[in-house]
């Protein structure tokens, strides 16, 4: 019997390149016989520093939940280290906790696995539904977070709930400034990863670098001025779908006074989709900021042949035209990134370049020299 998509998603995965879904190794059988659970970042009896928890689902930590590591952990520059398991819950990191650090304690972000089932449309215990930032498995309200080698995921499924139309289901909500994800994944299928702000214009850098990032549908989309260095994106198959385009990989909303939005930089997009079947991006005005100006630079990035060549832009409102937005191409190679139609593949020149770097995203934070490895 093939395994469910809902199995894969939680089992863990990174084999996108090379086939057509994630072939996900389970974890938490191994985890469970391993007799140092939290590797070379110390135990509860040996704590790396005095603010230092630890989590492991099979009761050898400080916490069993993420949620109840990050509750005890008050006051700021707290390091959760999570043992490998699979998480099945919902976590918030309230704005108070900033300076926080989680790291999965095995060296393969395939191994820790937060992982709920929200969708925008999916009815709350108390009435209503969650909409689309309740629905996220993850979110990230603090200034200066930082994740290492963790899989983020939202496992709901279209086709077991046909009755939902509202079918955003957010792996994790980012709002903070300063917050850096390295060697992360994050896993779902529409809206995977919001990568925002707390309000509109509150500034919110984020760098997220060796990550892997998969969905179909605005599967990175926000707000936030983002910097995406060697990331790899992968545009999910579909069989609820008779014909193209099957999704979207990017949908900025960068307000109207914002400098930057999404950079993606030495990226790579590959698909398990027909060839030509996905859009690069498409511009996400909000109804609560009709005034956005979306903006995304793709800059030496490779380009699979799931991305439409001809094409690659579309609009999400027929009022906001992507060609009025600040979107483009620098350098981008691979099959969807031939230009077949100029007019439609703006790229910057070798001077505009110049200023489409990291450092011009985020300033002063420099979390790749902070954070290496």
């Amino acid at each position: 019997m093939p395994l469910s998509r809902r199995h894969l998603l939680t089992a863990g995965a990174l084999a996108a390149a090379t086939a057509a879904a994630p072939v996900l190794a389970s974890a938490p059988a191994r985890a469970a016989a391993a007799p140092r659970p939290f590797g070379r970042h110390g135990s509860p009896a040996r704590r790396l520093t005095p603010g230092t928890l630890y989590v492991d689902p099979h009761g050898r930590g400080d916490a069993t939940t993420v949620q109840a590591a990050v509750t005890a952990a008050t006051g700021s520059g707290r390091t959760l280290v999570i043992a490998p398991g699979t998480y099945r819950e919902t976590v918030t990191v309230d704005a108070g906790s900033t300076e926080m650090t989680w790291i999965g304690a095995s060296e393969d972000p395939r191994d820790v696995v937060i992982v709920h089932d929200n969708a925008a449309g999916t009815p709350r215990p108390g009435g209503g539904t969650y909409g689309t930032s309740g629905s996220a498995t993850t979110t990230v309200r603090a200034d200066g977070f930082t994740a290492h080698r963790i899989t983020f995921a939202n496992d709901w499924l279209r086709a077991d709930h046909p009755d939902v139309t509202a079918t955003q289901a957010v792996a994790a909500k980012v709002q903070g400034d300063r917050c850096a994800f390295l060697h992360c994944r994050f896993l779902g299928h529409q809206d995977t990863l919001y990568a925002d702000s707390a309000a509109l214009g509150v500034p919110a850098r984020q760098y997220y670098a060796h990550c892997h990032i998969e969905g179909d549908v605005d599967f990175v989309f926000g707000r936030a001025t983002a910097v995406y260095e060697d990331c790899r994106f992968h545009t999910l198959d579909r069989t609820d779908l008779a014909a193209a385009p099957y999704g979207f990989v990017l949908a900025p909303s960068t307000a109207a006074a914002g400098p930057r939005g999404f950079l993606v930089l030495r990226g790579r997009i590959t698909s398990a989709a027909p060839d030509g079947y996905y859009k690069l991006a498409r511009p996400w005005v909000p109804s609560s900021d009709p005034t956005a100006r979306p903006m995304l630079t793709v800059r030496e990035t490779w380009l699979g042949p799931g991305i439409d060549p001809a094409a690659p832009y579309a609009d999400m409102s027929a009022a906001h035209p992507w060609q009025r937005q600040r979107f483009a191409e620098y350098r981008d190679r691979g099959p969807g990134a031939v230009i077949t139609v100029p007019e439609n593949r703006p790229q910057l020149t070798r001077e505009e370049a110049r200023a489409a770097t990291r450092t011009a995203w985020l300033g002063d934070w420099t979390p790749w020299r902070q954070h290496r490895g």
